[in-house]
Protein backbone atom coordinates (compact mmCIF):
# COMPACT_ATOMS: atom_id res chain seq x y z
CA UNK A 1 0.00 0.00 0.00
CA UNK A 2 3.13 2.03 0.95
CA UNK A 3 4.56 1.81 -2.29
CA UNK A 4 1.66 2.58 -4.23
CA UNK A 5 1.25 5.69 -2.37
CA UNK A 6 4.73 6.30 -2.57
CA UNK A 7 4.43 6.19 -6.68
CA UNK A 8 1.48 8.15 -6.82
CA UNK A 9 2.67 10.98 -4.27
CA UNK A 10 5.95 10.44 -6.92
CA UNK A 11 3.87 11.53 -10.15
CA UNK A 12 2.04 14.65 -8.57
CA UNK A 13 5.37 15.70 -7.47
CA UNK A 14 6.60 15.66 -10.66
CA UNK A 15 3.59 17.58 -12.40
CA UNK A 16 3.88 20.95 -9.45
CA UNK A 17 6.48 23.40 -10.53
CA UNK A 18 9.42 23.44 -8.35
CA UNK A 19 8.78 26.05 -6.36
CA UNK A 20 5.67 24.06 -4.64
CA UNK A 21 7.74 20.90 -4.57
CA UNK A 22 9.82 22.64 -1.85
CA UNK A 23 8.40 22.23 1.41
CA UNK A 24 9.46 22.61 4.70
CA UNK A 25 9.46 20.35 7.25
CA UNK A 26 7.75 21.21 10.90
CA UNK A 27 9.01 19.44 14.18
CA UNK A 28 5.57 18.27 16.14
CA UNK A 29 8.20 18.16 19.07
CA UNK A 30 10.12 21.65 19.24
CA UNK A 31 9.58 24.83 17.23
CA UNK A 32 11.98 27.85 18.25
CA UNK A 33 9.58 30.77 16.11
CA UNK A 34 6.63 31.01 18.41
CA UNK A 35 4.50 32.55 15.36
CA UNK A 36 4.40 36.22 16.97
CA UNK A 37 7.54 37.70 16.29
CA UNK A 38 9.24 36.15 19.29
CA UNK A 39 11.51 33.22 19.28
CA UNK A 40 11.94 30.59 22.03
CA UNK A 41 15.79 29.19 23.32
CA UNK A 42 16.99 26.72 22.85
CA UNK A 43 16.45 27.37 18.45
CA UNK A 44 17.90 24.30 18.23
CA UNK A 45 17.08 21.76 20.64
CA UNK A 46 19.73 19.00 20.07
CA UNK A 47 23.36 18.43 20.00
CA UNK A 48 25.18 20.92 17.27
CA UNK A 49 28.22 21.39 19.26
CA UNK A 50 30.85 23.90 19.29
CA UNK A 51 28.03 26.10 16.72
CA UNK A 52 29.53 28.25 14.35
CA UNK A 53 27.31 29.91 11.50
CA UNK A 54 28.50 32.67 9.01
CA UNK A 55 26.29 35.36 6.65
CA UNK A 56 26.42 35.49 2.93
CA UNK A 57 23.58 38.20 1.72
CA UNK A 58 20.14 37.30 2.96
CA UNK A 59 21.58 33.59 4.00
CA UNK A 60 22.84 32.15 7.15
CA UNK A 61 25.15 28.64 7.39
CA UNK A 62 25.59 26.92 10.19
CA UNK A 63 28.03 23.92 10.78
CA UNK A 64 29.19 22.14 14.22
CA UNK A 65 31.45 19.55 15.81
CA UNK A 66 30.69 16.19 14.20
CA UNK A 67 33.15 14.38 16.15
CA UNK A 68 33.39 10.42 14.61
CA UNK A 69 30.08 10.59 13.03
CA UNK A 70 29.60 10.92 9.66
CA UNK A 71 28.19 12.31 6.99
CA UNK A 72 30.17 14.80 9.04
CA UNK A 73 30.09 18.88 9.39
CA UNK A 74 26.08 18.63 8.49
CA UNK A 75 25.18 22.72 7.13
CA UNK A 76 22.31 24.28 8.12
CA UNK A 77 20.84 27.13 6.50
CA UNK A 78 18.84 29.74 7.62
CA UNK A 79 16.79 33.43 6.45
CA UNK A 80 16.04 34.31 10.24
CA UNK A 81 19.03 32.59 12.77
CA UNK A 82 15.41 30.94 14.05
CA UNK A 83 14.12 28.79 11.46
CA UNK A 84 16.76 26.23 10.50
CA UNK A 85 17.20 22.92 7.87
CA UNK A 86 19.82 20.70 6.90
CA UNK A 87 20.53 20.99 3.46
CA UNK A 88 24.28 18.91 3.40
CA UNK A 89 27.58 17.54 4.96
CA UNK A 90 30.51 19.17 4.22
CA UNK A 91 32.08 15.67 5.08
CA UNK A 92 29.94 12.98 3.02
CA UNK A 93 31.49 9.58 3.39
CA UNK A 94 34.85 9.47 5.14
CA UNK A 95 37.59 11.21 7.39
CA UNK A 96 40.96 10.21 7.21
CA UNK A 97 42.48 7.89 8.17
CA UNK A 98 40.59 5.31 6.30
CA UNK A 99 40.83 1.78 8.05
CA UNK A 100 39.03 -1.62 7.60
CA UNK A 101 37.18 -3.12 9.19
CA UNK A 102 35.21 0.73 10.24
CA UNK A 103 35.62 1.37 14.04
CA UNK A 104 33.93 4.41 15.71
CA UNK A 105 36.26 6.79 16.99
CA UNK A 106 34.13 7.72 20.05
CA UNK A 107 34.89 11.76 20.56
CA UNK A 108 37.40 11.80 17.77
CA UNK A 109 37.62 13.24 14.47
CA UNK A 110 36.29 16.66 13.83
CA UNK A 111 36.23 18.89 16.80
CA UNK A 112 34.72 22.98 16.78
CA UNK A 113 34.44 23.80 13.15
CA UNK A 114 34.63 27.18 12.15
CA UNK A 115 32.39 27.98 8.68
CA UNK A 116 33.34 30.96 6.41
CA UNK A 117 32.98 32.50 3.48
CA UNK A 118 36.10 34.17 0.99
CA UNK A 119 35.99 35.84 -2.11
CA UNK A 120 33.46 33.55 -3.45
CA UNK A 121 34.10 29.91 -1.44
CA UNK A 122 32.74 28.85 1.70
CA UNK A 123 35.21 27.29 4.16
CA UNK A 124 35.32 25.17 7.06
CA UNK A 125 38.24 24.52 9.34
CA UNK A 126 38.18 22.21 12.09
CA UNK A 127 40.83 20.57 14.26
CA UNK A 128 41.26 16.59 14.73
CA UNK A 129 42.51 16.24 18.29
CA UNK A 130 45.23 13.36 17.23
CA UNK A 131 46.32 14.90 13.54
CA UNK A 132 45.93 18.46 13.51
CA UNK A 133 43.82 21.27 11.80
CA UNK A 134 41.99 20.26 8.25
CA UNK A 135 40.07 22.46 5.71
CA UNK A 136 37.34 21.83 3.37
CA UNK A 137 35.79 24.29 0.86
CA UNK A 138 32.93 24.54 -1.85
CA UNK A 139 31.55 26.95 -3.90
CA UNK A 140 28.04 25.89 -2.90
CA UNK A 141 27.51 25.30 0.92
CA UNK A 142 25.31 22.33 -0.45
CA UNK A 143 28.36 20.88 -2.17
CA UNK A 144 30.52 19.11 -3.74
CA UNK A 145 33.44 20.23 -0.74
CA UNK A 146 36.75 19.26 -1.21
CA UNK A 147 38.95 16.67 0.20
CA UNK A 148 40.24 17.68 3.61
CA UNK A 149 43.39 18.78 3.73
CA UNK A 150 45.86 18.95 6.21
CA UNK A 151 46.63 22.65 7.01
CA UNK A 152 48.56 22.36 10.27
CA UNK A 153 49.80 19.25 11.61
CA UNK A 154 50.32 18.64 15.06
CA UNK A 155 48.99 16.66 18.11
CA UNK A 156 46.57 19.04 19.62
CA UNK A 157 45.43 21.42 17.91
CA UNK A 158 42.44 21.63 17.90
CA UNK A 159 39.34 24.93 17.51
CA UNK A 160 40.42 26.34 14.46
CA UNK A 161 39.40 29.34 12.94
CA UNK A 162 40.91 31.39 9.60
CA UNK A 163 40.74 35.24 8.96
CA UNK A 164 41.86 36.96 6.11
CA UNK A 165 43.11 40.48 6.52
CA UNK A 166 42.89 43.57 4.66
CA UNK A 167 46.30 43.24 3.39
CA UNK A 168 45.53 39.56 1.96
CA UNK A 169 47.55 37.90 4.60
CA UNK A 170 45.67 34.80 5.91
CA UNK A 171 46.36 34.31 9.62
CA UNK A 172 44.02 31.08 11.23
CA UNK A 173 43.94 30.78 15.30
CA UNK A 174 43.86 27.84 17.10
CA UNK A 175 43.65 26.12 20.48
CA UNK A 176 45.57 22.96 22.17
CA UNK A 177 43.77 19.97 23.72
CA UNK A 178 45.66 18.89 26.96
CA UNK A 179 45.10 15.24 26.36
CA UNK A 180 47.43 14.97 23.66
CA UNK A 181 49.59 18.10 23.74
CA UNK A 182 50.11 18.30 27.07
CA UNK A 183 49.12 22.11 27.14
CA UNK A 184 45.85 24.11 27.18
CA UNK A 185 44.06 26.67 28.48
CA UNK A 186 46.06 29.00 25.76
CA UNK A 187 45.20 30.81 22.51
CA UNK A 188 47.57 30.93 19.89
CA UNK A 189 47.82 32.33 15.95
CA UNK A 190 49.89 31.08 13.17
CA UNK A 191 49.82 32.09 9.29
CA UNK A 192 48.33 30.38 6.45
CA UNK A 193 49.73 30.62 2.44
CA UNK A 194 47.39 32.89 0.36
CA UNK A 195 45.12 29.63 -0.50
CA UNK A 196 44.76 28.69 2.99
CA UNK A 197 46.03 25.63 2.37
CA UNK A 198 49.47 25.16 4.74
CA UNK A 199 50.73 27.17 7.52
CA UNK A 200 53.79 29.10 7.09
CA UNK A 201 54.95 30.14 10.69
CA UNK A 202 54.71 28.49 13.62
CA UNK A 203 51.84 28.90 15.93
CA UNK A 204 52.61 31.26 18.34
CA UNK A 205 50.83 31.90 21.97
CA UNK A 206 48.83 35.05 22.15
CA UNK A 207 46.54 34.53 25.12
CA UNK A 208 47.02 32.80 28.24
CA UNK A 209 44.00 31.78 30.51
CA UNK A 210 45.45 29.77 32.98
CA UNK A 211 45.05 32.11 35.80
CA UNK A 212 41.51 34.11 34.62
CA UNK A 213 40.02 31.97 32.20
CA UNK A 214 41.09 28.12 32.89
CA UNK A 215 40.43 26.06 29.99
CA UNK A 216 39.88 28.70 27.54
CA UNK A 217 39.19 27.11 23.87
CA UNK A 218 36.89 27.46 20.77
CA UNK A 219 38.79 30.50 19.63
CA UNK A 220 36.51 32.48 16.79
CA UNK A 221 39.13 35.45 14.86
CA UNK A 222 36.87 38.51 13.55
CA UNK A 223 38.22 41.79 12.73
CA UNK A 224 35.92 45.40 13.28
CA UNK A 225 36.53 48.77 13.25
CA UNK A 226 40.50 48.44 12.95
CA UNK A 227 40.68 45.74 16.29
CA UNK A 228 41.46 42.08 15.78
CA UNK A 229 38.63 40.28 18.40
CA UNK A 230 38.92 36.82 19.42
CA UNK A 231 36.09 35.37 20.89
CA UNK A 232 36.44 32.54 23.42
CA UNK A 233 34.70 30.05 26.06
CA UNK A 234 36.60 29.30 29.36
CA UNK A 235 36.09 27.66 32.26
CA UNK A 236 35.11 24.38 31.12
CA UNK A 237 32.23 23.15 28.62
CA UNK A 238 29.13 22.72 31.31
CA UNK A 239 29.76 25.68 33.61
CA UNK A 240 31.80 28.10 31.60
CA UNK A 241 31.62 31.51 30.33
CA UNK A 242 32.19 33.83 27.25
CA UNK A 243 35.46 35.85 26.49
CA UNK A 244 36.33 38.42 24.54
CA UNK A 245 39.79 39.12 23.70
CA UNK A 246 40.93 42.62 21.51
CA UNK A 247 43.90 44.10 19.72
CA UNK A 248 45.02 46.50 17.24
CA UNK A 249 48.00 43.53 16.70
CA UNK A 250 47.26 40.58 15.17
CA UNK A 251 49.69 38.87 17.60
CA UNK A 252 48.76 41.14 20.87
CA UNK A 253 49.01 42.48 23.11
CA UNK A 254 44.95 41.40 23.57
CA UNK A 255 42.60 42.81 26.44
CA UNK A 256 39.77 41.03 27.38
CA UNK A 257 37.00 41.16 28.89
CA UNK A 258 33.92 38.26 30.14
CA UNK A 259 30.93 39.47 27.71
CA UNK A 260 28.43 36.73 28.70
CA UNK A 261 27.94 34.24 31.53
CA UNK A 262 24.85 32.54 33.23
CA UNK A 263 23.56 34.81 35.79
CA UNK A 264 20.20 34.43 37.07
CA UNK A 265 19.52 32.70 34.01
CA UNK A 266 18.72 28.87 34.03
CA UNK A 267 21.72 28.61 31.13
CA UNK A 268 24.58 26.95 32.17
CA UNK A 269 28.00 27.59 30.95
CA UNK A 270 26.79 30.15 28.10
CA UNK A 271 29.62 30.05 25.32
CA UNK A 272 31.13 28.95 22.65
CA UNK A 273 29.49 30.03 19.31
CA UNK A 274 29.62 32.45 16.55
CA UNK A 275 28.76 36.51 15.84
CA UNK A 276 26.73 37.06 13.08
CA UNK A 277 24.91 40.25 12.05
CA UNK A 278 21.89 41.07 9.55
CA UNK A 279 21.23 43.08 6.61
CA UNK A 280 19.28 45.68 9.00
CA UNK A 281 22.55 45.89 11.19
CA UNK A 282 21.55 43.98 13.95
CA UNK A 283 24.25 41.49 15.85
CA UNK A 284 23.50 38.39 16.99
CA UNK A 285 25.39 35.64 18.94
CA UNK A 286 24.63 32.02 18.79
CA UNK A 287 25.99 29.72 21.82
CA UNK A 288 25.81 25.90 23.42
CA UNK A 289 24.36 24.87 26.45
CA UNK A 290 25.25 21.40 27.74
CA UNK A 291 22.32 19.84 29.56
CA UNK A 292 24.11 15.85 29.36
CA UNK A 293 22.03 13.32 27.80
CA UNK A 294 20.73 15.61 25.11
CA UNK A 295 24.13 17.14 24.12
CA UNK A 296 25.11 21.00 23.58
CA UNK A 297 21.82 22.74 22.45
CA UNK A 298 22.03 25.82 20.29
CA UNK A 299 20.81 29.22 22.15
CA UNK A 300 20.54 32.59 20.25
CA UNK A 301 21.32 36.00 22.53
CA UNK A 302 20.98 39.26 21.21
CA UNK A 303 24.27 41.00 20.79
CA UNK A 304 25.04 44.80 20.95
CA UNK A 305 28.41 46.60 20.71
CA UNK A 306 29.63 49.33 23.32
CA UNK A 307 32.62 51.50 23.69
CA UNK A 308 34.35 48.52 20.63
CA UNK A 309 33.49 45.37 23.02
CA UNK A 310 30.43 43.55 22.30
CA UNK A 311 27.60 42.95 24.83
CA UNK A 312 26.03 39.58 24.07
CA UNK A 313 22.35 39.30 26.06
CA UNK A 314 20.99 41.09 28.89
CA UNK A 315 22.90 43.55 30.65
CA UNK A 316 20.42 43.90 33.94
CA UNK A 317 23.33 46.02 35.91
CA UNK A 318 25.49 47.17 32.96
CA UNK A 319 28.67 46.02 33.86
CA UNK A 320 29.19 44.97 30.00
CA UNK A 321 28.73 41.25 30.54
CA UNK A 322 25.16 40.08 29.99
CA UNK A 323 23.58 37.00 30.25
CA UNK A 324 21.03 34.49 28.65
CA UNK A 325 17.60 35.26 27.23
CA UNK A 326 14.95 32.98 27.05
CA UNK A 327 12.56 34.09 24.91
CA UNK A 328 13.38 37.38 22.52
CA UNK A 329 11.98 39.33 19.49
CA UNK A 330 12.94 37.41 16.44
CA UNK A 331 15.96 39.37 14.25
CA UNK A 332 14.98 41.87 12.05
CA UNK A 333 16.55 40.51 8.67
CA UNK A 334 14.02 42.87 6.48
CA UNK A 335 11.63 40.05 5.86
CA UNK A 336 9.57 37.38 7.39
CA UNK A 337 10.17 34.03 6.39
CA UNK A 338 8.30 30.56 6.63
CA UNK A 339 8.62 28.13 9.80
CA UNK A 340 10.76 25.23 9.38
CA UNK A 341 13.27 22.76 11.58
CA UNK A 342 15.75 20.51 10.77
CA UNK A 343 14.39 16.83 9.04
CA UNK A 344 13.57 14.22 11.77
CA UNK A 345 10.78 11.46 10.37
CA UNK A 346 11.85 9.47 7.55
CA UNK A 347 9.34 7.39 4.89
CA UNK A 348 13.07 6.66 3.11
CA UNK A 349 11.09 7.76 -0.44
CA UNK A 350 14.54 8.99 -1.45
CA UNK A 351 17.50 7.42 -3.18
CA UNK A 352 20.21 8.54 -1.09
CA UNK A 353 20.84 9.10 2.95
CA UNK A 354 18.33 12.19 4.60
CA UNK A 355 20.58 14.65 5.91
CA UNK A 356 19.17 14.20 9.37
CA UNK A 357 21.01 10.74 9.62
CA UNK A 358 24.54 9.58 11.06
CA UNK A 359 26.88 6.44 10.39
CA UNK A 360 28.84 6.37 13.93
CA UNK A 361 32.09 5.75 11.49
CA UNK A 362 33.39 6.12 8.32
CA UNK A 363 30.37 4.78 5.99
CA UNK A 364 31.05 2.00 4.12
CA UNK A 365 28.68 1.44 0.90
CA UNK A 366 27.87 -2.15 1.40
CA UNK A 367 25.77 -1.30 4.41
CA UNK A 368 22.57 -0.09 3.11
CA UNK A 369 20.35 0.32 -0.28
CA UNK A 370 18.07 3.76 -0.30
CA UNK A 371 15.64 1.90 -2.33
CA UNK A 372 13.51 4.80 -2.40
CA UNK A 373 10.76 2.65 -5.22
CA UNK A 374 10.34 0.62 -2.95
CA UNK A 375 9.70 3.40 0.02
CA UNK A 376 12.13 1.87 2.49
CA UNK A 377 16.01 1.58 3.31
CA UNK A 378 17.50 -1.96 3.50
CA UNK A 379 20.12 -2.08 6.13
CA UNK A 380 22.18 -5.48 5.41
CA UNK A 381 23.46 -7.32 8.14
CA UNK A 382 27.23 -6.57 8.52
CA UNK A 383 29.80 -8.35 10.49
CA UNK A 384 30.99 -6.68 13.67
CA UNK A 385 34.89 -6.60 15.07
CA UNK A 386 35.85 -9.97 16.12
CA UNK A 387 36.89 -7.98 19.30
CA UNK A 388 33.06 -6.86 19.57
CA UNK A 389 31.70 -6.45 23.25
CA UNK A 390 28.56 -4.65 22.58
CA UNK A 391 27.26 -2.20 19.89
CA UNK A 392 29.68 0.65 21.28
CA UNK A 393 31.84 -1.29 18.83
CA UNK A 394 29.59 -1.22 15.71
CA UNK A 395 30.44 1.28 13.21
CA UNK A 396 27.09 0.95 11.44
CA UNK A 397 24.75 2.11 13.56
CA UNK A 398 22.51 4.70 11.65
CA UNK A 399 21.34 6.98 13.85
CA UNK A 400 20.00 10.81 14.56
CA UNK A 401 20.07 13.65 17.26
CA UNK A 402 17.34 13.68 20.29
CA UNK A 403 15.80 16.61 18.92
CA UNK A 404 13.15 18.26 22.17
CA UNK A 405 12.68 17.05 25.64
CA UNK A 406 9.59 14.88 25.23
CA UNK A 407 9.33 13.16 22.21
CA UNK A 408 8.50 9.73 20.53
CA UNK A 409 10.16 8.02 17.91
CA UNK A 410 8.69 4.94 16.63
CA UNK A 411 9.45 2.96 13.02
CA UNK A 412 8.31 -0.24 11.31
CA UNK A 413 10.69 -2.68 10.01
CA UNK A 414 10.74 -6.38 8.37
CA UNK A 415 13.61 -8.43 9.28
CA UNK A 416 14.87 -10.89 6.77
CA UNK A 417 17.77 -13.09 8.74
CA UNK A 418 19.55 -15.61 6.46
CA UNK A 419 18.75 -19.37 7.35
CA UNK A 420 22.67 -20.14 7.28
CA UNK A 421 23.47 -19.23 10.76
CA UNK A 422 21.94 -17.44 13.87
CA UNK A 423 22.97 -14.20 15.66
CA UNK A 424 21.55 -11.71 12.98
CA UNK A 425 20.36 -8.79 14.63
CA UNK A 426 18.49 -5.38 13.96
CA UNK A 427 16.23 -3.19 15.93
CA UNK A 428 15.43 0.21 17.67
CA UNK A 429 18.75 1.52 19.66
CA UNK A 430 19.18 4.51 22.22
CA UNK A 431 22.89 5.27 21.70
CA UNK A 432 25.00 6.62 24.59
CA UNK A 433 27.75 5.39 26.58
CA UNK A 434 24.96 3.55 28.37
CA UNK A 435 22.45 2.32 25.55
CA UNK A 436 19.06 0.40 25.31
CA UNK A 437 17.08 -0.78 22.59
CA UNK A 438 14.62 -3.31 20.85
CA UNK A 439 16.18 -5.97 19.28
CA UNK A 440 15.20 -8.72 17.16
CA UNK A 441 17.89 -11.78 17.11
CA UNK A 442 17.52 -14.89 14.82
CA UNK A 443 17.82 -17.64 17.32
CA UNK A 444 17.89 -21.15 17.26
CA UNK A 445 14.37 -20.89 18.48
CA UNK A 446 13.58 -18.53 16.10
CA UNK A 447 12.95 -14.68 15.91
CA UNK A 448 12.93 -13.24 19.62
CA UNK A 449 12.47 -9.58 20.27
CA UNK A 450 14.15 -8.78 23.69
CA UNK A 451 14.59 -5.40 25.41
CA UNK A 452 17.85 -4.72 26.12
CA UNK A 453 20.42 -2.15 27.92
CA UNK A 454 24.46 -2.11 28.60
CA UNK A 455 25.19 0.12 31.57
CA UNK A 456 29.12 1.38 30.96
CA UNK A 457 28.86 0.21 27.34
CA UNK A 458 31.90 2.28 26.93
CA UNK A 459 33.74 0.46 29.89
CA UNK A 460 32.78 -3.11 27.44
CA UNK A 461 30.31 -4.67 29.58
CA UNK A 462 27.69 -6.82 28.35
CA UNK A 463 24.12 -6.35 27.72
CA UNK A 464 21.54 -7.04 30.29
CA UNK A 465 18.18 -8.75 29.11
CA UNK A 466 15.72 -7.18 30.66
CA UNK A 467 12.25 -9.24 28.84
CA UNK A 468 11.76 -10.98 25.43
CA UNK A 469 8.43 -12.41 23.26
CA UNK A 470 9.24 -14.89 20.67
CA UNK A 471 7.52 -13.85 17.35
CA UNK A 472 6.24 -15.52 14.39
CA UNK A 473 6.29 -12.79 12.24
CA UNK A 474 9.21 -10.75 11.35
CA UNK A 475 7.48 -7.18 10.31
CA UNK A 476 7.05 -5.19 13.75
CA UNK A 477 6.78 -1.79 15.03
CA UNK A 478 8.83 -0.79 17.62
CA UNK A 479 8.81 2.47 19.68
CA UNK A 480 10.69 4.83 22.51
CA UNK A 481 8.88 7.18 24.52
CA UNK A 482 11.73 9.93 25.79
CA UNK A 483 10.66 12.19 28.67
CA UNK A 484 12.31 14.74 30.76
CA UNK A 485 9.88 16.91 33.10
CA UNK A 486 13.51 19.16 33.58
CA UNK A 487 14.82 17.55 37.04
CA UNK A 488 18.49 17.58 37.17
CA UNK A 489 20.79 14.10 38.33
CA UNK A 490 23.87 16.19 38.45
CA UNK A 491 24.83 17.69 41.86
CA UNK A 492 28.64 18.08 40.51
CA UNK A 493 29.53 21.27 37.94
CA UNK A 494 26.48 23.12 39.00
CA UNK A 495 23.74 19.99 38.32
CA UNK A 496 23.16 20.61 34.89
CA UNK A 497 22.56 16.76 33.57
CA UNK A 498 19.16 16.70 32.44
CA UNK A 499 17.22 13.51 33.99
CA UNK A 500 15.59 11.30 30.81
CA UNK A 501 13.86 8.69 30.95
CA UNK A 502 13.06 5.91 28.14
CA UNK A 503 10.13 3.52 27.82
CA UNK A 504 10.36 0.70 24.84
CA UNK A 505 7.34 -0.86 23.44
CA UNK A 506 6.37 -2.55 20.61
CA UNK A 507 3.55 -3.48 18.24
CA UNK A 508 2.03 -6.24 15.89
CA UNK A 509 -0.26 -4.05 13.98
CA UNK A 510 0.87 -0.18 13.97
CA UNK A 511 -2.00 0.01 16.29
CA UNK A 512 -2.04 -1.61 19.73
CA UNK A 513 1.36 -1.29 21.66
CA UNK A 514 2.99 -3.58 24.83
CA UNK A 515 5.65 -2.68 26.98
CA UNK A 516 8.35 -4.39 26.98
CA UNK A 517 11.15 -4.59 29.42
CA UNK A 518 12.30 -1.58 32.62
CA UNK A 519 12.57 1.62 31.89
CA UNK A 520 15.91 3.48 31.04
CA UNK A 521 17.76 6.34 32.05
CA UNK A 522 19.43 8.04 28.96
CA UNK A 523 23.10 8.97 29.28
CA UNK A 524 25.18 11.10 26.54
CA UNK A 525 27.77 9.46 24.40
CA UNK A 526 31.50 10.51 24.06
CA UNK A 527 31.37 14.19 23.45
CA UNK A 528 28.00 13.89 22.13
CA UNK A 529 23.72 13.93 22.88
CA UNK A 530 21.92 10.69 23.10
CA UNK A 531 21.44 9.73 19.31
CA UNK A 532 18.15 6.62 18.47
CA UNK A 533 17.92 4.79 15.39
CA UNK A 534 18.83 1.92 13.69
CA UNK A 535 21.01 -1.15 12.65
CA UNK A 536 21.77 -4.94 11.35
CA UNK A 537 24.55 -6.94 12.33
CA UNK A 538 25.76 -10.69 12.33
CA UNK A 539 28.51 -11.88 14.58
CA UNK A 540 31.70 -12.24 13.10
CA UNK A 541 32.21 -15.43 11.30
CA UNK A 542 33.73 -15.75 7.93
CA UNK A 543 30.45 -15.62 5.18
CA UNK A 544 29.88 -14.36 1.45
CA UNK A 545 26.79 -13.20 2.34
CA UNK A 546 24.13 -12.36 5.18
CA UNK A 547 20.24 -11.33 5.93
CA UNK A 548 18.58 -7.69 5.95
CA UNK A 549 16.28 -5.55 7.36
CA UNK A 550 13.94 -3.39 5.61
CA UNK A 551 12.87 -0.37 7.45
CA UNK A 552 9.62 1.09 6.02
CA UNK A 553 9.60 4.40 8.21
CA UNK A 554 10.83 6.37 11.17
CA UNK A 555 9.01 8.71 12.75
CA UNK A 556 9.33 11.48 15.95
CA UNK A 557 6.33 11.98 17.33
CA UNK A 558 4.37 13.86 20.53
CA UNK A 559 2.99 10.89 21.21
Amino acid sequence: MKARKTLMSLCLLLALPLAAQQKNYVSEVWVADQGNGKYKNPVLYADYSDPDACRVGDDYYMTSSSFNCLPGLQILHSKDLVNWTIIGAAVPYALPPIETPERPEHGNRVWAPAIRHHNGEFYIFWGDPDQGAFMVKAKDPKGPWTEPVLVKPGKGIIDTCPLWDDDGKVYMVHAYAGSRAELKSVITICELNAEATKAITPSRIIFDGHEAHQTCEGPKFYKRNGYYYIFHPAGGVPTGWQVVLRSKNVYGPYEWKTVLAQGDSPVNGPHQGAWVDTPTGEDWFFHFQDVGAYGRLVHLQPMKWVNDWPVIGIDKDGDGCGEPVMTYKKPNVGKTYPICTPQESDEFDGYTLSPQWQWHANINEKWAYYAGDQSIVRLYSYPVVKEYKNLFDVANLLLQKAPAPNFTATMKLTFKPTEKYKGERTGLVVMGMDYAGLILENTDKGLVLSQVSCPKADKGTPEEVNGTVDLTDNTIYLKVKFTSDGKKISKSEGGHDLLVMCNFSYSLDGKKYQPLGKPFQAKEGKWIGVKVGTFCTRPAITTNDGGWADVDWFRITKK
